[in-house]
């Protein structure tokens, strides 16, 4: 090596690099303006989506990858403030509640799944359940998983002093973050941190029909709220976060029946059918007993399944474990959607009976062991959740348009991305199940990814709204559906 050549080169080197350094021209970060937005003190109103749930849990990962997280660190780069979450602990808790994780694929291509356990469980004996270890500081994120605007001014909603776990008014989740032997309602708990507050995002009212649709209709409990109680409400959280001058982002409902939850089963099972020259199949409707002469018993063709090349009725996730067992004496899909309702194991054969089920019977072929209702949302349910939706949707546009807020219409764009999926950077993502990256393992609920996309959706809004310059994420550093 001529070294000589480098001692005598390595100072006209260095002075051409000072050189160049400076006639590189000069780059300015990208302007971040507020607008006439105030980001000072920011909170997130909403349910699961806002509180991070994904993979059939509420976990340490999701929270921390939430959407309004994903404002919040945006947000502070226009004069946001501190954004303080409910996490659970990183160091015993971050399990949280639960969640699935994907092991493996089985030989059809179907997913393996296993639950990974709770460990935020505030009862040494029971770390895995609820009652939750508590948060009853002041937050920012007040998402509720499960709560629907029906709830939000039940009184005791999280007092388990006195309302049973296990109540339909009682929600483990607002029990964490609400002090012992309160019996403060969701709203007042709202009210409480709107005094304060400059921003706000809402996203409530999904729950008011998801629960409906993802229990195919079979519940008596998940009812769809009806129209006018969904108004009042919506207008009483929208009033409360609006009272102190604060602006924000309304959103609005995604047409569920586009999610994975619903659009996985049927296309596999169809083409089995079809495979087989089975014509069609018999099934359960709707939540009222009855036995195989009635009018819950429903026939459906196999052309009728839908899939990409069309067809009505939706098969659920929930379902999967049981539609091999088409056309095979078997009780199994019954037995479990009993053990869905908590009664006692001594009641099921009156369950049987009650709604004329023979498990000698072929499953799905005979109006004497129809495929279970709670394992289909069919036409006539669809119809119902799309005029719910319909209707909560122009309640909140109409609301929000009336407070001059933004409005982030989460219905089109899932709709969208239903339709098209949608690319960041050259990396395609859409609302496949596992492949699409953009839904989690429940099938209903975004993975990282999903809710960094969502958080970019509700940025563009902001800046169309009130003239701010807020930055964009990059989805593509969030994660999608982890692979084993």
């Amino acid at each position: 090596m001529n070294t000589k050549f480098l001692k005598n080169t390595t100072p006209f080197l260095a002075a051409g690099a000072l050189l160049l350094g400076g006639c590189q021209p000069d780059i300015d970060a990208p302007k971040v303006d507020k607008g006439s937005a105030d980001f000072t003190r920011y909170i997130a109103v909403g349910n699961s989506l806002t509180a991070g749930f994904m993979d059939n849990g509420l976990y340490l990962e999701g929270q921390q990858n939430s959407y309004p997280s994903i404002l919040a660190q945006q947000f502070q780069q226009a004069g946001g403030g501190e954004f303080v979450q409910p996490l659970f602990n990183q160091a015993n808790q971050q399990n949280g509640s639960g969640f699935l994780r994907l092991t493996g694929f089985d030989a059809t291509g179907s997913p393996i799944t296993t639950f990974v356990p709770g460990n935020a469980g505030r009862i040494p004996s029971s770390p895995a359940s609820a009652p939750y270890t508590k948060f009853t500081g002041p937050i920012n994120n007040l998402g509720v998983p499960g709560i629907r605007l029906a709830d939000i001014q039940t009184a005791k909603f999280g007092n388990i002093q006195t309302t049973p776990l296990n109540a339909a008014t009682f929600n483990p989740y607002f029990e964490r973050i609400t002090p012992d032997g309160s019996d403060v309602s969701y709203f007042q708990r709202v009210k409480a941190e709107a005094a304060t507050a400059t921003f706000f995002t809402t996203w409530l009212g999904n729950n008011d029909v998801l629960g409906f649709a993802t229990s195919g209709g079979a519940s008596t409990t998940s009812t769809i709220t009806r129209t006018d109680t969904f108004t009042l409400k919506s207008q009483r959280i929208i009033n409360v976060l609006t009272a102190n001058g604060a602006k924000g982002v309304v959103s609005t409902i995604p047409d569920v029946t586009g999610i994975p939850f619903f659009t996985t089963v049927g296309p596999r099972l169809k083409a089995t059918l079809v495979a087989n020259n089975v014509p069609g199949l018999v099934i359960q409707t709707g939540a009222a007993a009855g036995l195989a002469n009635s009018t819950n018993r429903k026939q459906i063709a196999t052309t009728d399944i839908r899939d990409a090349s069309g067809g009505r009725q939706l098969f659920t996730l929930t379902g999967a474990p049981f539609v091999s067992l088409i056309g095979r004496p078997t009780g199994r899909p019954w037995r479990f959607v009993y053990a869905q309702s908590g009664q006692p194991a001594a009641g099921f054969p009156l369950f049987l009976a009650a709604y004329g089920i023979d498990t000698l019977q072929a499953l799905g072929v005979t109006a004497q062991n129809p495929f279970p209702s709670a394992f289909v949302l069919d036409d006539v349910e669809q119809g119902q959740v799309n005029t719910a939706t319909t209707a909560f949707n122009n309640a909140l546009r109409t609301q929000a348009l009336a407070k001059n807020l933004a409005i982030f219409d989460a219905n089109v764009f899932f709709t969208s991305v239903s339709n098209n999926g949608f690319a960041t950077n050259g990396v395609r993502n859409t609302a496949a199940f596992i492949s699409g990256n953009l839904f989690s393992l429940d099938g209903v609920h975004p993975t990282p990814r999903g809710y960094a996309a969502i958080a970019n959706e509700m940025i563009k809004v902001i800046n169309a709204k009130y003239g701010s310059s807020l930055q964009l994420v990059d989805p593509n550093q969030y994660r999608g559906v982890l692979l084993p």
